[in-house]
C-alpha cells in the first residue's frame, strides 16, 4: 500500500527543535557538569568523528619512560628506551526514540500540546539515558546490563579491575582482585561495620596517588581535586556517624564547598569537599553485585579523576544538537516525533585495566 509522509515544519523550525532538544536534555543530565573535550573533564569528549566518518575513536596511552639514562661519555646508541603504549576504544551507534499520538480525536481531548510534550518526555528520557551510562559503565554493572548496549553508552560493560575495586573493612578498605565480586556478599552481610566512613576518602587519595598509572586529579582554578559520587545510603551513614575522637561529617563542612560558592561545574550541586575531594550525591550509585545477582545492602561509590570516561558523538552530533524528525501517519491524523543521536560512552581502561576511577563497595546500616 502506498502512503505519503511529510515534516510537520519546515527545516529550519525542525533544527532549531533538536538544537533546544539537545540543550535541555544536557542541562537536566546530572553527569553534563562533568563533561568537555579537556583532558581536565571526569567524562572527556572526543571530537574525532564529529567530522569523520568510523564507527570508533581509539584513544592512546603513552606511559612513563622507566629507563636510568646514560651518564658521562658511555655509549648512549644501543641503550635506548622503548615507547610503551595501551590503546583504548570508545564505538559509537546510532540510538533513537520516538513519541506518537493516536489521533487528532485524542488531541481534542487533552489541554496540552502532542508535539511539545513529546520533547519533553524525549528530553527527560534523553538525560535519563546519558547519566544512566556513565553509572552503569563507571560501576562496572555486570549484573543488570544483560547485553543491551543501549543501557551502556553502546559499549560492553567491564567490570572493576584488580587494585581498583576496594571493600569496606569496618575502617579500611581492601582491594579485590578483579572479577572476584561474590566478595561485595560479605560487606552487605556484616553492614553495621562496613559502611560508608569518612576515613575512607582518604584511603582512596592514597590509593589514586600511588597506583601505577595514578589517578590523576582535575586541574581547576589552579587547585586539584577528585570527585566522588556517594549513593543516599552511603551519605545518610556520612553524616549520621559520630564516633568519639574521630572527624565527623559535620567538622568537614566547616571548609565546605557547595554549588554557588565556586563557578566549575563539578562544584554546582555538591555536599561539600573534603581534603581535595569534591562529594556528589546520586541515586543512580550502583548497587553491589555477586555473580549475575544484586547485593541490595551494598552501593558502590564511584572515585573519579581526570579522564575516567571517554564519550564521542558521530558527524553533526557534537555540534548542539540532536536528529528531530516529525511525521504524520494515517492520512494527517496521528502525529509521530523522534529523536537521536550517535554517540557512545565508555569507563576509560588501558592495558586491560581502569584508569581514572575507583570502585568502592560499602553496605549500609538501613533506616
Amino acid at each position: 500500500m502506498a502512503s505519503t509522509t511529510f515534516a510537520t515544519g519546515n527545516n529550519a523550525t525542525v533544527k532549531l527543535w533538536a538544537k533546544k532538544l539537545w540543550r535541555e536534555a544536557l542541562s537536566q543530565t546530572y553527569v553534563s557538569r562533568f563533561m568537555g573535550t579537556g583532558s581536565d573533564n571526569v567524562i572527556q569528549i572526543s571530537e574525532d568523528l564529529s567530522k569523520n566518518s568510523g564507527d570508533r575513536v581509539r584513544t592512546t596511552l603513552r606511559m612513563l619512560l622507566s629507563g636510568n639514562g646514560i651518564s658521562g661519555d658511555s655509549t648512549l646508541e644501543g641503550n635506548e628506551e622503548a615507547l610503551i603504549t595501551y590503546t583504548d576504544d570508545v564505538l559509537v551507534d546510532q540510538l533513537r526514540h520516538a513519541v506518537r499520538s493516536a489521533g487528532k480525536m485524542t488531541d481534542q481531548r487533552i489541554s496540552f500540546s502532542i508535539r511539545e510534550e513529546a520533547r519533553q518526555g524525549l528530553t527527560d528520557w534523553w538525560s535519563d539515558r546519558m547519566d544512566t551510562w556513565f553509572f552503569n559503565q563507571v560501576g562496572g554493572v555486570v549484573y543488570n546490563w544483560g547485553g543491551d548496549t543501549r543501557k551502556t553508552g553502546n559499549n560492553a560493560i567491564a567490570a572493576p579491575t584488580a587494585n581498583h575495586h576496594f571493600n569496606a573493612n569496618g575502617r579500611n578498605i581492601e582491594a579485590i582482585a578483579g572479577g572476584t565480586l561474590v566478595t561485595e556478599g560479605s560487606v552487605g552481610s556484616a553492614s553495621g561495620s562496613n559502611k560508608f566512613y569518612l576515613e575512607h576518602i582518604d584511603q582512596l587519595i592514597t590509593q589514586a596517588k600511588t597506583i601505577t598509572p595514578l589517578i590523576r586529579p582535575i586541574r581547576q582554578q589552579g587547585d586539584e581535586f577528585y570527585v566522588l559520587f556517594l549513593h543516599p545510603h552511603q551519605v545518610q551513614d556520612l553524616r549520621r556517624e559520630a564516633t568519639a575522637n574521630t572527624i565527623t561529617w559535620y567538622d568537614t563542612q566547616k571548609a565546605r564547598v557547595q554549588g554557588g560558592e565556586m563557578s566549575n561545574g563539578i562544584f554546582t550541586g555538591a555536599l561539600g569537599t573534603y581534603n581535595g575531594v569534591v562529594l556528589h550525591e546520586s541515586n543512580r550509585v550502583p548497587t553491589g553485585a555477586s555473580g549475575s545477582a544484586t547485593v541490595a545492602k551494598v552501593k558502590r561509590a564511584l572515585f573519579c579523576g581526570a579522564q575516567a570516561a571517554q564519550a564521542a558523538f558521530g558527524q553533526g552530533f557534537s555540534t548542539g544538537r540532536m536528529s528531530w524528525t516529525e511525521e504524520v501517519f494515517d492520512y494527517g491524523n496521528s502525529l509521530g516525533v523522534s529523536a537521536g543521536l550517535i554517540g557512545g560512552m565508555k569507563k576509560a581502561q588501558y592495558n586491560s585495566a581502569d584508569f581514572g576511577s575507583f570502585v568502592l563497595s560499602t553496605s549500609w546500616t538501613g533506616a
